[in-house]
């Protein structure tokens, strides 16, 4: 490198726990560059109003690309569930890194003792502020309460701790992240809750024609996760969905063969379409196509 390489990066402790990782990674690859982090706020960090409310999907990235096409920044680290499948034209993803655990984590309050959604006590306050997770979580428990929680994560673990929820569903991945994996009570398995796309993942997010950046973080990708975020993003882009519908898919690969679980949900959870698809990693996009097509056929288009 032979000038200083700008992150942009939101300001929460996660995210800034994200644009640090890639720093340092990018720095063992350079010793000798100069790396820094410039902290942006977007809607979704100053807007504490639900997020299908504020414009769903990319609340959280769009002034990041923004300050990318201003050439004010390099290169975007994002948590890639939070990206956008269909990117502004000068924009591409740089690099997906490694993926951490994809699943749902139950948190439980003080007092509250459960193996699983599955045995919450009857009525129980569940705090979260995803579409996804409450249709999924309704399904299984029609007589849990609901209720919205926007925050950081250490603001929503903070609020169970005050007795406000009797749980709140995080992700693994970032509680794993910040050092709190011992506030995980249960993985929910994704045979009960199917992960948001890209979930646990990290996408780093490049102009198209920046050579310099493209050329830094190429070693920074992941080729199994890449592969299986493709395929998951690619049907969500098929189902033309974000926030505003819930959507969950999650690929996992075995050899050179992927299998992608979908799901489509009405959002209190009273129907629910699922299904899964296979075939070879090189094909991975249109693994992910063709399934958001075969749940349309079933009706997803219209729930």
């Amino acid at each position: 490198m032979t000038r200083p390489l700008v992150i942009g990066s939101r300001g929460s402790k996660l995210a800034l726990w994200q644009a640090e990782q890639a720093r340092e990674r990018l720095r063992t690859l350079n010793p000798q560059a100069e790396i820094r982090i410039e902290v942006i706020k977007t809607t979704g960090d100053v807007k504490q109003d639900p997020l299908s409310q504020i414009g769903g999907q990319g609340v959280f990235t769009k002034e990041l690309e923004e300050a990318l096409i201003d050439q004010r920044i390099d290169l975007a680290v994002h948590s890639l569930k939070d990206l956008p499948t269909i990117l502004p034209d000068d924009l591409t993803i740089g690099a997906i890194c490694e993926r951490e655990d994809a699943r749902d984590a139950l948190v439980l309050g003080p007092g509250v003792e459960a193996e699983s959604i599955l045995n919450l006590p009857q009525g129980a306050v569940v705090g979260t502020s995803s579409q996804r997770r409450l249709s999924q979580l309704k399904a299984l428990r029609p007589d849990v309460v609901v209720n919205d929680l926007r925050g950081n994560v250490d603001t929503r673990i903070r609020k169970l701790d005050e007795g406000q929820y009797d749980a709140v569903i995080l992700a693994c991945a970032g509680l794993v992240r910040l050092g709190l994996a011992d506030r995980i009570s249960a993985r929910i398995p994704t045979s009960e809750m199917l992960p948001a796309v890209g979930q646990g993942a990290i996408g780093i997010e490049i102009r198209s024609d920046n050579e310099f950046a493209a050329a830094a973080v190429s070693k920074l990708d992941h080729r199994e996760t890449r592969v299986a975020c493709l395929a998951e993003r690619a049907f969500l882009r098929g189902l033309g969905g974000g926030c505003q519908l819930p959507i969950a898919g999650h690929a996992t690969i075995e050899g050179d063969r992927l299998t992608l679980e979908g799901l489509v949900a009405k959002p209190d959870g009273s129907q629910i379409l699922r299904d899964r698809s296979t075939g070879p990693t090189n094909q991975a996009e249109a693994i992910g196509a063709a399934l958001a097509a075969q749940l349309i056929e079933r009706g997803a288009s219209v729930l």
